[in-house]
């Protein structure tokens, strides 16, 4: 039965909890009144969701705000000077203040945690329960349990995706879909779980956090993801040796390291659990984090397994970091965008020599080829693409990568078979040949390409059937035989934007203005494939909002968010 709950709980002091005592509040001294902080759940309970509503875990959320919230506020700031600074014409830069982390070579993180030495591939996907299952059942090494870019999050979808990865780690997860089908986890082995929380500019609206001074705001989908895996799995995931192992996305700086690492600390000692149990692994997923990778693992040093190159996010980063700086940073059709120009090159080079230099594994990307069950040729040329992607990865020193889809294992698993053999990875393989500057790290440039009047049908065509699916909860979805996720659509809406805000000439001679961009838009929206309960017209005007409007919404899912889910 759904309820409207009122749900709300006190935090108490910093024991374990295995041994807390009741709590007992005490009165407010002195000259101002104050409140013991409390979330407070704002959203209907559906089947099950007390399970992981319980009050002992809305406890630990609420002492995760109470210590952390504000902190993180700070460096939400903090990306707004940068931000105000990259479009006055101040390039990132590896930072002199920092230059002594970077020189010194003794020091290493804390490495692969147990289940975490062989990464050679990784699957990606949502937590719901069909997915989850299939990802367990794939032969993969790791599962990337996302509830972050490949998640639309809805209510249902953040607490439903808590129970499947409660339900797995407890021998309880089972699937039947409304044909009848049944889905349960049958492999023998199954892959390490590496779960991703939403980053730090996102928030969970049906939960409320309330402070000492009694203010109401929206509760950190961070430490919400993160805070209820982690108080319900923590113990059943070191219990079965491989846990508890988190992703961090869409970090800027080690400043923003340095508060996951500290939230670690906390979470440790407030479950009974020996400091540096906790494996992070960081996407290197913008321009910011590029250029501080030695000191984002230093700041982690303790809880760090590794960093990953998150290709998508990071060509996003590009495009709105210097969207409004010129035509020299206009940037060609997406597809022009690959991991072999020079920029990129520099990236992922300078990632793996990183991490062998500190004893980090080094994580590829995804390639965003899938496979077509009913189309031998597309996944012909899907494995294809696959293949060459991956086996540039192993070549270069990568450790293992990501893959979107159970059939490409195989393929990615041959590519790094191929240089790893029996070895679980090749951190030994320190790229010491490797140099990198900052001018190489900013020579967009280099791309080379155009723009082309199919490239920009094309982006407005994704942004938008992209935005509809997510919109339907959900985040992953095959558009044209390629998989989108929220990184994809990010780079389709701001390079509309940036094109449109240049006025850039199209390889065929157009000029891109608002009249040719409505005519093109309206064109897209007569061509969509409508449905009985499609969210097309919500999508459209969020496609507006995020791409023909002259203000730039730093991502397009804080609106969507906040009006539609």
């Amino acid at each position: 039965m759904n309820t409207t709950p009122s749900m709300t709980i006190e935090r108490t002091d910093a024991t374990p909890i295995a041994a807390r005592a009741a709590h007992a509040a005490h009165p407010a001294t002195g000259s101002f009144q104050t409140v013991e902080p409390r979330i407070e759940v704002s959203a209907p309970l559906g089947p099950r969701y007390a399970e992981i509503l319980t009050p002992e875990a809305l406890e630990f959320l609420a002492e995760l705000h109470d210590r952390f919230a504000s902190t993180r506020h700070e460096l939400l700031a903090a990306r707004l000077q940068t931000r105000v600074d990259a479009a006055n014409g101040r390039d990132p830069k590896f930072l002199p203040e920092t230059e002594s982390i970077r020189s010194d070579r003794s020091w290493r993180v804390a490495g692969a945690g147990p289940g975490l030495e062989d990464r050679r591939v990784e699957i990606t996907g949502p937590t719901d329960r069909k997915m989850a299952i299939n990802a367990l059942n794939s032969g993969a090494k790791v599962w990337l349990a996302d509830q972050e870019d490949a998640t639309s999050p809805t209510w249902a979808n953040v607490i439903e995706g808590q129970l499947s990865l409660f339900d797995f780690l407890h021998g309880e997860l089972e699937y039947t879909s409304p044909e009848g089908k049944q889905y349960r986890v049958t492999a023998e082995e199954t892959p390490t779980i590496v779960m991703r929380p939403r980053g730090w500019h996102l928030t969970e609206k049906h939960l409320r956090f309330h402070d000492r001074a009694g203010r109401a705001m929206h509760a950190s989908g961070s430490l919400v993801d993160f805070g209820l895996y982690f108080f319900h799995n923590a113990q059943a995931l070191i219990a079965a040796g491989r846990g508890p192992y988190i992703y961090l996305a869409k970090l800027e700086s080690h400043r923003e390291a340095k508060l996951w690492n500290d939230i670690f600390v906390f979470a440790q000692q407030r479950l009974g659990i020996p400091k540096g149990t906790v494996r992070a692994t960081v996407l290197i997923e913008t321009i910011q984090a590029a250029f501080e990778m030695d000191e984002i693992l230093y700041e982690l040093r303790d809880h760090c397994a590794g960093l990953n190159a998150g290709r998508w996010d990071y060509i996003f980063s590009i495009v709105k970091t210097f969207r409004s700086r010129g035509r020299r940073w206009v940037t060609p059709d997406r597809k022009s965008i690959t991991m072999t120009v020079p920029f990129m090159r520099a990236y992922t080079e300078l990632l793996v020599a990183t991490c062998h230099k500190r004893g980090a594994h080094a994580i590829g990307g995804m390639s965003a080829f899938i496979p077509n069950r009913r189309d031998p040729q597309v996944t012909e040329r899907a494995l294809a693409a696959v293949a060459a992607d991956k086996r540039r990865e192993a070549s270069d020193g990568f450790d293992g990568t990501w893959v979107a889809h159970p059939d490409l294992i195989a393929t990615a698993r041959a590519e790094f078979d191929a240089v790893l053999g029996e070895r679980p990875n090749q951190v030994d393989r320190l790229r010491d040949d490797v140099e990198v500057t900052a001018a190489q790290l900013l020579d967009i440039p280099s791309i080379g390409g155009h723009v082309t009047e199919g490239g920009v049908r094309d982006n407005v065509s994704i942004g938008i059937r992209y935005i509809e699916s997510w919109l339907r909860g959900t985040g992953a979805a095959a558009i044209d035989n390629l998989m989108e996720d929220a990184a994809t659509a990010e780079i389709s809406r701001s390079q509309i934007w940036q094109w449109l805000n240049e006025n850039t000439i199209t390889a065929e001679g157009t000029r891109i203005d608002h009249a040719w961009m409505e005519g093109l838009v309206a064109s897209v929206i007569a061509g969509l494939p409508r449905f009985d309960g499609d969210r097309f017209d919500d999508a459209i005007e969020v496609f507006r909002h995020v791409a023909l409007e002259p203000e730039f919404p730093t991502f397009l899912t804080l609106g969507a968010y906040a009006r539609y889910l």
